[in-house]
């Protein structure tokens, strides 16, 4: 198996042709011509069909190791999933802690529907999965970064005789691949760190399971929730640096949480990469390697102000994974988190220089 920064830097190119570029530009048109003979055929009605999107979908595929359809954002995605696998009567189990949007569709349109919902923590205990159809983990959980043991909580719940899927957002395909671990779906938003730059919205599904696939993708041509072929060639060109992104990350959220670990005015640090983190053992066991999130607690929403105003290098924003370190209260978006609560992404900025106006930040708040 070739290394991360070779995949990411092939991942779905086509073959070589002199002349040709390396990654084709973006295919716009809605109608193709068809042949007048024949009618449609691979690429008929921009809908269904995209030759740019299908070469995001198989560079992602090999990232996560199945066959991929894309969605025009991660709650598209996540929303396809539950609507083509879920039928009135069924029963779908959620993180307790994870994405609140998710939470707020299956108490609204699912509930509607005639879908139950049973909640659970990330970090477990689980309850009963008998009953269950569904079981959608989010692993590190966004905000809170707990992480569950996928390979043990995918054997119950397939004794069970339910389906596991996945969220893979804060981890990406090169932090972990659930689907070696026993789930039979990925979702996942592109729109954070997968493609890095804050510059699109994008979602996606993968699975090794055909009946599966086929659902997600009858669902999305008939509901439109495709994305643009622009964004599409954006994500892949993307993708090439997501190693060298990740690693990064990775090393900056190291070196903050180390920072952070030493003030008395800074608590409930969470970061999976530290000894003393709660998710430690299990983010070691499990992930190939550790996301860029910090989230800690500075009290209130006036010192998590004071705190943002101050800083010259972290951005107040409420997406993350991207190149520039941001910070986000997840309360003022009705998360129920605490008022002072911060999940802090880190960027590719230098680490002393984060470090610095850190701490230059934290004193002046």
């Amino acid at each position: 198996m070739t290394g991360d920064g070779t995949r990411v830097v092939h991942a779905g190119l086509p073959t070589p042709v002199p002349g040709r570029p390396f990654l084709p530009g973006p295919v716009f048109a809605a109608p193709y011509h068809l042949d007048p003979v024949e009618g449609a055929g691979e690429d008929g009605y921009g809908r269904p069909d995209n030759p740019t999107r299908r070469a995001l979908e198989a560079a992602i595929g090999e990232l996560e190791g199945g066959a991929v359809r894309a969605f025009a954002s991660g709650q598209a995605a996540i929303t396809a999933l539950l609507l083509s696998v879920l039928r009135p009567g069924d029963t779908v189990m959620l993180p307790a802690d994870g994405y609140f949007t998710v939470r707020a569709f299956a108490e609204g349109t699912l509930r509607e529907l005639g879908v139950g919902t049973v909640l659970a923590p990330t970090s477990g205990p689980y309850p009963s999965f008998e009953g269950v159809r569904l079981v959608l983990l989010e692993t590190p959980a966004n905000p809170g970064l707990d992480v569950c043991d996928v390979r043990a909580v995918a054997a119950d719940a397939h004794a069970a005789g339910a389906l596991v899927a996945v969220d893979n957002t804060t981890a990406t395909p090169l932090g972990q691949r659930p689907l070696d671990l026993g789930a039979d779906l990925v979702v996942a938003s592109g729109t954070k760190a997968l493609t890095g730059h804050s510059d699109l919205l994008l979602g996606y599904l993968a699975t090794r399971d055909d009946e599966l696939l086929h659902r997600a993708t009858t669902w999305r041509a008939q509901t439109g929730g495709i994305p643009g072929a622009f964004d599409c060639w954006l994500a892949h060109r993307s993708l090439a640096t997501l190693d060298l992104r990740l690693a990064r990350q990775s090393a900056n959220a190291a070196a903050v949480a180390g920072l952070l670990a030493g003030r008395d005015d800074v608590t409930g640090l969470r970061w999976p990469g530290l000894e003393t983190d709660p998710s430690y053992a299990r983010a070691r066991a499990q992930m190939r390697r550790i996301p860029g999130i910090v989230s800690f607690d500075l009290g209130d929403a006036e010192r998590v102000a004071r705190f943002l105003t101050a800083s010259a290098l972290v951005f107040a924003a409420t997406s993350f994974g991207g190149l520039h370190t941001t910070a986000d209260r997840r309360a003022q978006w009705g998360d129920d988190t605490a008022p002072g609560f911060v999940r802090l992404s880190c960027g590719i900025e230098d680490a002393a220089d984060l470090l610095a106006d850190l701490t230059a930040a934290l004193d002046e708040a």
